[in-house]
């Protein structure tokens, strides 16, 4: 009975031993993973700079191009002024001759003062500088297709706007997952705080303690990107959260980004927050900057959310989740009305396309 005593304590301690050496082999993985990662980060950012190096060449190379033919253009017209100038030196000259001769003579020579005079005539007929004109209809189908060259290539600029447009999904809010004193539109695609609590149904899915509403559906999309307007207003949270939020009971629980299931962006007064499990990380970076658009991505090939200023497409957080483990849903939270400054509903955008400022 001893002896058995004292097997236990033994086999507990090779047993921890095993696990310290799993979870050291874990670490060994993880580090081999993050310098993989940085390793295909530092080739793809070689990649796009190596394509916009190439756009640069091309635009110089077309540039050159460009200016040669101007270049021989003018130098065309410069030659034919040049021309025109001597032409008109020499018959100068001439005339001078002419003039000494003909007050010497002036009787003998009527016939060659004609031709002098005709002569005269049509060198000023072919030099009159009217006559010299710039192909005007040439240069500015010139500048028409400069101009159009620019606006393509602004079209396509920043190339993450298009990139992300791609993967742009409808959001239809869920009227039965609001908080009773959010305003939910009827095609569902904005949503506004009052200070009347609604008489609504109650409902599991429910929010009964913070201002959110979330999504009518999940997705499991590979990639996912969404827009909301928050022009004017001076609070809000967006995100992304599991199906298992809480929607009742402790404050701190319901709010996003507090809890292991929900992301999300604050943004209170000119300052912005990122927050997951609990944890703020204040966007300084972003701090007194106002958005019109908010845009949201995500991938779960990734494990990937990140937040955007959609005007701009200026980065303002990105959280790596590793792997998602439920279906996402969109999550928003117009805040309370913060003093009167703060009554602008939160607006879902069609993110495939500009979305209209009101």
């Amino acid at each position: 009975m001893k002896r058995q005593t004292q097997d236990t304590p033994i086999k507990h301690q090779e047993n921890l031993k095993r696990q310290r050496d799993v979870l050291a082999f874990r670490m060994k993985k993880l580090s081999s993973k993050r310098s993989d990662f940085h390793s295909k980060t530092t080739a793809l950012k070689e990649k796009v700079k190596k394509r916009y190096d190439e756009m640069k060449r091309a635009l110089d190379e077309d540039l050159g191009i460009t200016l040669s033919q101007l270049d021989i253009e003018a130098k065309a017209v410069e030659k034919n002024i040049e021309d025109g100038i001597e032409k008109c030196y020499h018959l100068t000259q001439e005339i001078d001759q002419q003039l000494v001769e003909l007050s010497m003579q002036l009787e003998k020579d009527q016939e060659k003062m004609a031709e002098m005079e005709e002569r005269i005539k049509e060198t000023l007929n072919t030099t009159d500088p009217e006559f010299i004109q710039m192909d005007k209809f040439k240069n500015e189908q010139l500048l028409s297709l400069t101009l159009n060259l620019l606006l393509f290539i602004r079209s396509q600029v920043p190339v993450t706007k298009k990139l992300f447009q791609s993967y742009a999904q409808e959001v239809v809010l869920d009227t039965d997952s609001a908080h009773p004193k959010l305003v939910i539109s009827p095609e569902g695609d904005s949503v506004s705080y009052t200070e009347t609590w609604q008489d609504v149904a109650e409902t599991p899915s429910r929010f009964d303690t913070t201002l959110n509403v979330i999504s009518r559906k999940g997705f499991k999309d590979v990639r996912n990107y969404w827009e909301v307007q928050v022009a004017g207003k001076t609070y809000w949270e967006l995100g992304l959260t599991y199906p298992n939020i809480p929607r009742n009971g402790k404050e701190e629980d319901c709010w996003l980004g507090r809890g292991p299931t929900s992301w999300c962006v604050e943004f209170f007064n000119g300052d912005y927050t990122a927050w997951h499990n609990g944890v703020p990380h204040e966007l300084t970076h972003a701090s007194g900057r106002t958005f019109q658009r908010i845009g949201i991505f995500s991938s779960l090939e990734g494990g990937l959310i990140s937040f955007l200023g959609a005007d701009t497409m200026t980065p303002l957080y990105s959280f790596c989740a590793g792997t998602f483990t439920d279906s996402l849903f969109q999550a928003v939270c117009p805040g309370h009305d913060n003093q009167g400054t703060n009554r602008n509903p939160l607006l879902i955008c069609d993110a495939s396309r500009s979305c209209p400022i009101f």
